[in-house]
């Protein structure tokens, strides 16, 4: 099998996932809307978006299903397949929906906007960012006041899905530190080495430079 991937956030969740299962994939570094490249992927992936996981029967693709594919096939539980896996999907629909939705628009503002000379930061869809990022970034907190992971004892995919744009902080510049919880569940990520360093090894090119 090969994973197919780039540096973007939803491509670095599912190497950081495939990492992380130690799962039996080559990784191999794509750009299919690059002039001349379209027609190498689109029987892959009609969208021609990443990541995609191409196997010998048929190929798959977004992030969630690569997930789940890899968890059941490493016959790992952390794409929860007991009585957890409702809590899990919950937490993964909401978090789609809000938390990740909102980093998402701040990030696309700050970061991948400017990084691809796609236009100017728009401030009025920063502040709608960041005012639904405090909104979710609440609730999170209260949840992860109690609780080291957000389903169960130990890391779950929800936690890697729910985190997919903050290694990227750097650029969005979101105020996680305004939440202890949250902050705390951050950090004891970065502690994971498949999430801290998904890409040690792999011939990935560098995202473009944040202008100055």
């Amino acid at each position: 099998m090969k994973l197919y991937f780039s540096r973007n956030p939803n491509p670095r969740l599912a190497v950081a996932v495939a990492r992380h299962l130690n799962a039996e994939v080559a990784f191999e570094f794509a750009e299919p809307l690059a002039p001349g490249k379209a027609e190498r992927y689109r029987p892959l992936n009609p969208n021609l978006l990443l990541p995609i996981l191409e196997r010998p029967d048929r190929s798959l693709w977004e992030a969630d299903a690569i997930a789940c594919f890899l968890s059941r096939r490493t016959g790992s539980n952390f794409w929860r397949a007991d009585d957890d896996e409702p809590e899990m999907i919950r937490w993964i629909s909401w978090g789609k929906e809000n938390f990740i939705r909102a980093c998402d628009m701040v990030h696309w503002e700050r970061g991948t906007k400017l990084r691809y000379g796609i236009g100017s930061c728009d401030e009025a869809m920063v502040e709608e960012g960041l005012k639904a990022f405090h909104k979710a970034a609440r609730l999170l907190e209260a949840e992860l006041s109690g609780r080291a992971w957000l389903v169960g004892d130990t890391v779950s995919f929800a936690d890697f899905r729910m985190a997919t744009f903050l290694p990227y902080n750097d650029a969005a510049r979101l105020p996680v530190e305004d939440y202890p919880a949250l902050r705390r569940w951050s950090r004891q990520l970065e502690e994971i080495d498949a999430w801290r360093d998904p890409f040690r090894g792999l011939t990935a090119p560098e995202m473009p430079p944040l202008p100055a």
